[in-house]
C-alpha cells in the first residue's frame, strides 16, 4: 500500500478541515425577529476590518455549506455574518415534517432580512455589503428594491430569479397551484430516494466537487436535525410566481447598488437565462458566466471554478465599481 503523501494531499485535508469545524474566534448565536421568531446566528469579527459582508445561502442551506468561503472573505480583512433563513437549518420549521422545506409565501423571509439589516448595519461603521447563493439572492433583491436593506455592494450567486422545470415556469406554476388545491400545500413535492443514483443526480445538479457534496453529510451526521429535505408544493407554487413577478418588476432599473451577478449557464437548478435577462435591467451590474465548468453552487465547486469566482469577488468587494461594464449583447 502506497502511504505517501504529497503536498496536494495535504491541502486537500486543510481545506476539507476548515470546511468541517468552526472558525476559532467566531460565535453561533439566537436572533430573535420582531415576532418572536428564533434564527441560528453566526459572527467572525476581524481584528481590523475593512468593512463586513453578510452571507445568506439558498434553500435547504446551513450555514456550515458557506464555512470556506466565510474563510476567503475573513482571511481578506472582512467580518463576516451569516444567519440560517426561518424554517431551514437552527431556524426552527414552517411544516409539522420537519423534513419538508415548506414556505406560504417568501415575505417573511424578506421581512426577516430587512429587520435583521437594519440591527446588524448599525452594529458597526464601514462598508457593508450583502452575498446571497441561490434563493438568498432572490430574497436579496427583493428587499433591495423593496428598500429594506441598503448595502453598499451586492455579490449573487447563481440567483434564483427563475426555476428549472421540465414543463416551463408557466406549465409549472399552474400545476404547483393546483397541487396545493388538490392536496395539503405543506406536503412534499416530491420523494427523496435513499440510494446511489439519486445522491449522484443531486451532486450533479450542485457540484463537480465530491469532496464539497460530502461536507453536507458530515454537518448533519453532526446535528442531523439540521437536514432539510424536499420543498412544499407551496413553496414550489410561491417560488415559480415570485420570479415571475421579480422578473417583471419596474423597480429593478431603478437599483443603484453596485451587483456584481455570478452565473452557471449549465445549472440544472435555477434558469439562467432569466437571471441574465433580470441582469441586464439593472443599472450597475456586472455579470460574468460560468460554462459547463460549474453546476449550481460556484462557491463551492472545484477549485479553478471557486478561485475564479473568489478572484471576481475579491476585486468587487474591494472596489465595488471598477468592475462595471456594459452587459453582454
Amino acid at each position: 500500500m502506497n502511504r505517501t503523501r504529497t503536498i496536494a494531499d495535504a491541502d486537500v485535508d486543510s481545506a476539507r478541515a476548515l470546511r468541517r469545524s468552526w472558525p476559532a474566534g467566531s460565535t453561533l448565536s439566537c436572533w430573535t425577529a420582531p415576532d418572536g421568531w428564533a434564527h441560528r446566528r453566526f459572527d467572525w469579527p476581524h481584528a481590523d476590518p475593512r468593512g463586513r459582508v453578510l452571507v445568506q445561502g439558498g434553500r435547504a442551506d446551513i450555514i456550515e455549506k458557506f464555512l470556506e468561503v466565510i474563510h476567503h472573505l475573513h482571511d481578506r480583512g472582512w467580518s463576516v455574518t451569516a444567519f440560517d433563513w426561518r424554517g431551514q437549518g437552527g431556524s426552527g420549521r414552517l411544516a409539522a415534517d420537519p423534513r419538508v422545506g415548506h414556505a406560504a409565501s417568501f415575505l417573511p423571509w424578506i421581512a426577516d432580512l430587512g429587520d435583521f439589516w437594519r440591527g446588524w448595519r448599525a452594529e458597526a461603521d464601514g462598508p457593508a455589503a450583502l452575498l446571497g447563493h441561490s434563493m438568498g439572492g432572490h430574497l436579496a433583491l427583493r428587499a433591495l428594491i423593496e428598500r429594506r436593506i441598503d448595502p453598499d455592494s451586492l455579490v449573487l450567486v447563481a440567483p434564483m430569479l427563475g426555476v428549472r422545470s421540465p414543463v416551463g415556469a408557466r406549465i409549472g406554476g399552474w400545476l404547483a397551484r393546483l397541487m396545493t388545491m388538490a392536496g395539503d400545500p405543506a406536503r412534499p413535492a416530491w420523494k427523496v430516494r435513499e440510494d446511489a443514483r439519486s445522491s449522484g443526480h443531486r451532486q450533479r445538479l450542485l457540484t463537480h466537487s465530491a469532496d464539497r457534496y460530502a461536507d453536507e453529510a458530515f454537518w448533519y451526521g453532526q446535528a442531523p436535525d439540521l437536514l432539510l429535505g424536499p420543498p412544499s408544493w407551496a413553496w414550489v407554487r410561491e417560488a415559480l410566481d415570485a420570479c415571475a413577478r421579480l422578473q417583471r418588476d419596474p423597480r429593478l432599473a431603478q437599483v443603484t447598488t453596485p451587483t456584481l451577478m455570478l452565473v452557471a449557464e449549465a445549472d440544472g437548478l435555477v434558469d439562467a437565462a432569466a437571471a441574465i435577462r433580470v441582469a441586464a435591467k439593472l443599472p450597475d451590474c456586472r455579470l460574468e458566466r460560468f460554462g459547463a465548468e460549474s453546476a449550481h453552487e460556484i462557491l463551492r465547486e472545484d477549485d479553478a471554478v471557486r478561485r475564479r469566482a473568489y478572484g471576481l469577488i475579491d476585486a468587487f468587494l474591494a472596489d465595488p465599481h471598477s468592475l462595471t461594464v456594459p452587459h453582454d449583447p
